[in-house]
């Protein structure tokens, strides 16, 4: 199989199988530099390498001064993937890169080089599990140059709803029938309804965010704040939260709705700290979705900015789901709407207790996050990390907790007076 690069090259997406030897694919280059082989790399060197391992999948990203000639092959016995690269020397970021893979990486082993010949240098990435192996290209965006990026993603990927209901599983049992106290069928089935709410941190991986000053990163504030909330909510019977990330990698923003969705989130929270030109700016804000533009100028800067994460972050975008794109595109999302705004006045009455409210009214824009047409979805900006004082604040777990409690505290008062349906 082949995917389509961000610079309009086929990408390659290689599946390691045990039916399989070998596959092959290359990142073509135009005509002209085909006539002379390693001469759209040759003016390149990789000017940094990074790995971001996770559960879901764990991202090698070469960030080069010039775009890359590069290949992919898949091995077996052992697994392993090869990334072969055009007129590149061994630097020192290629010769540390052993340094940067995790012991506890699920999917790599270790990262080995050498030379295949002359011109060409080959990566050797060892893995301890099938994977898909997805690789492309990103064009410069903000303060990154050109960065191949090889994804390698478990060939069976985890199933949000299947986590919780395994959780479910192993939460100890309602009363026996002799202790259990008699009620009606339809009682029963309400006391099994559990609350679902998607917790979504914002940013992550390449993709940190806002920086405050003192150098705090708005993607460590977001998933802190997130694990709190989270560990408040899982206190209480009802609900069942779930993290759309776990640890510091990147997540598609359609694919955050999309994990909320398989999940079948009754709420997404997605979490976030807030930066502006000024540092005067603070406070706590709240967003949901909007059809028919922002409420604001700031509200329209803001999601633009938001909506530009899969730009940073690096989304292959040959892979999206189309299915999911046109249904966050085409349905109407008016009832979606409508009880997100009642969810975010909750939560932003319950954030004004534990800070400065930058505005007192749920505030609305063209979120990609938010798209989600039958989960209720808000965003929140938790206080504004571009504000010397608030920064403080962000940084602290205390305060982190607080906010953390005032968002549960909303959440919680929101589905009191709005409880979700049943379901079949």
């Amino acid at each position: 199989m082949r995917s389509r690069d961000t610079n309009g090259a086929p990408g390659a997406l290689i599946r390691v199988s045990l039916g399989r030897r070998r596959a092959l694919a290359w990142a073509l280059m135009p005509a002209a530099q085909l006539l002379v082989p390693g001469a759209w790399a040759q003016a390149a060197r990789i000017a940094s390498a990074r790995v971001w391992p996770a559960q879901e999948y764990t991202r090698l990203i070469l960030e080069s001064t010039a775009p890359l000639a590069w290949q992919v092959l898949a091995l077996k016995d052992p697994e392993r993937i090869v990334l072969d690269l055009d007129g590149i020397d061994v630097g020192p970021e290629i010769a540390g890169l052993a340094q940067r893979v995790h012991p506890g990486d699920p999917h790599l082993a270790g990262i080995r080089y050498g030379r295949k010949s002359p011109t060409v240098l080959r990566l050797v990435l060892d893995l301890k599990n099938e994977v898909v192996a997805q690789a492309f290209a990103l064009k410069p965006v903000a303060e990154f140059g050109h960065r191949l990026v090889l994804d390698l993603i478990p060939a069976t990927p985890p199933d949000p709803l299947m986590a919780l209901l395994d959780a479910d599983r192993a939460a100890p049992g309602p009363p026996s029938v002799e202790t259990r106290p008699r009620e009606s069928a339809p009682a029963r089935r309400d006391a099994a309804r559990r609350i679902t709410v998607a917790i979504d941190p914002g940013h992550g991986g390449e993709d940190s965010g806002a920086i405050g000053r003192r150098g705090t990163y708005e993607k460590h504030v977001a998933l802190a704040i997130s694990r709190k909330l989270k560990a408040i909510l899982d206190g209480d019977a009802t609900v069942r939260p779930v993290l759309t990330r776990d640890d510091d990698y990147f997540v598609p923003l359609a694919t955050r709705v999309q994990k909320a969705r398989r999940a079948q989130a009754d709420l997404l929270v997605s979490i976030h700290a807030d930066a502006f030109r000024e540092p005067r700016a603070r406070g706590s804000s709240v967003f949901a979705l909007s059809e028919n533009g922002a409420t604001s100028a700031a509200a329209r800067w803001l999601a633009q900015k938001e909506n530009d994460a899969d730009l940073i972050g690096g989304v292959n975008l040959d892979v999206r789901d189309p299915v999911l794109a046109r249904t966050l595109l085409d349905l109407s999302q008016a009832a979606q709407i409508n009880d997100s705004m009642k969810a975010g006045r909750h939560v932003l009455q319950e954030l004004a207790e534990v800070n400065a409210l930058h505005k007192r009214e749920v505030e609305q824009a063209g979120f990609a996050v938010l798209k989600a047409p039958d989960v209720p979805s808000i965003l929140i900006e938790t206080a504004f990390i571009s504000n010397p004082d608030e920064e403080l604040k962000l940084r602290d777990p205390r305060h982190q907790a607080r906010y953390a409690e005032s968002i549960a505290d909303g959440i919680k008062r929101y589905f009191s007076r709005n409880p979700p349906l049943a379901r079949g």
